[in-house]
């Protein structure tokens, strides 16, 4: 007996068949946790009242882009692709279990009311601050942090665009337009490829370490890859603006390297809390020849620990 039982543990750890005095007995092996599946992300995007993009290093994103908003910078009228998107992303922790990290592009009687609703939900601010300088109207970012069920988390933000005028229903995808930048002299000179979304050419650049916050790889996607958005201002010129991810020693040589080639620095902060290694977002801002913006910012890229082309 103690023999039968053995063999029965046996093969139930390699998933096979147990032979005994009558016919087989078909032992079928533990099947793994599920990846987050469909319905996972299915009842966030009903919760979130939009579909989501699933990104390649696994992390799900909503975009709700200010398109109520008027801002110029400049004499520019900032597009929502270029510095108005509010986003949230999400990234499965544990069975049913995901955290939430996000950036929500505000008016300043918005950020109250906003912060009220995250906080009811059990969601937090991890930074409120400025992103660009001059703009009219003004406009400040509230980055927002949480763990636990991602559609409750999902709610909880939806309710908080609720006390805005954030568009929350997706706008109809309009017909793409002619792009007036040659990006491929602009993808030659950064050394990386983007795409056009929204009017706007947009280039991520991931960090080359990974990073963790409580132990964990937090993806690229959710806000820790350096983003430099072109949109074009006509004549070959374009009005740059993102920001760069940076490690302590490589804020002042950007800060440098940005401002020898013409492009102004508008803001140098955190965004989060308790990361590893500690980061600083450096945002940017320039209006001139859209390549020669470019060598400025791949002389920023080439001080910092980015990956490889």
């Amino acid at each position: 007996m103690r023999m039968q039982s053995m063999l029965a543990a046996l093969s139930l750890a390699a998933g096979g068949v147990l032979l005994n005095r009558g016919a087989p007995v078909r032992l079928v092996a533990q099947q793994p946790a599920p990846a987050p599946g469909a319905e996972v992300w299915a009842s966030t995007e009903r919760a979130l009242g939009r579909a989501g993009q699933l990104q390649p290093d696994g992390a799900m994103k909503f975009s709700f882009p200010r398109s109520d908003l008027s801002v110029t910078v400049g004499g520019v009228q900032v597009k929502p692709a270029l510095a108005l998107g509010s986003w949230v992303a999400f990234r499965q922790v544990a069975v049913g279990r995901a955290e939430a990290m996000g950036d929500l592009v505000l008016t300043e009687e918005e950020v109250g009311p906003v912060l009220t609703a995250l906080e009811a939900g059990g969601m937090d601010a991890t930074a409120i601050h400025n992103h660009l300088l001059g703009e009219s109207s003004r406009v400040l970012y509230m980055h927002i942090m949480g763990e636990g069920d991602p559609a409750t988390m999902g709610a909880t933000i939806h309710g908080a665009l609720e006390r805005t005028k954030t568009p929350i229903t997706a706008a109809a995808a309009s017909p793409a337009a002619a792009f007036d930048l040659d990006t491929a002299a602009i993808a030659r000179t950064l050394g990386r490829h983007g795409k056009v979304n929204g009017g706007v050419y947009q280039v991520s650049v991931a960090r080359a370490q990974p990073v963790r916050e409580h132990g964990m790889e937090v993806p690229p996607s959710m806000g820790l890859a350096t983003s430099l958005n072109f949109q074009p201002t006509g004549g070959g010129r374009a009005a740059i603006t993102g920001d760069f991810v940076l490690t302590t020693d490589e804020v002042i040589p950007v800060t440098r390297a940005l401002r020898q080639n013409g492009i102004q620095v508008t803001a140098l902060h955190s965004h989060m809390l308790g990361e590893e290694p500690r980061l600083y977002f450096m945002h940017f801002w320039a209006d001139d020849d859209a390549v020669k913006l470019a060598r400025g910012l791949r002389a920023g890229l080439d001080r910092t620990h980015s990956k490889a082309p």
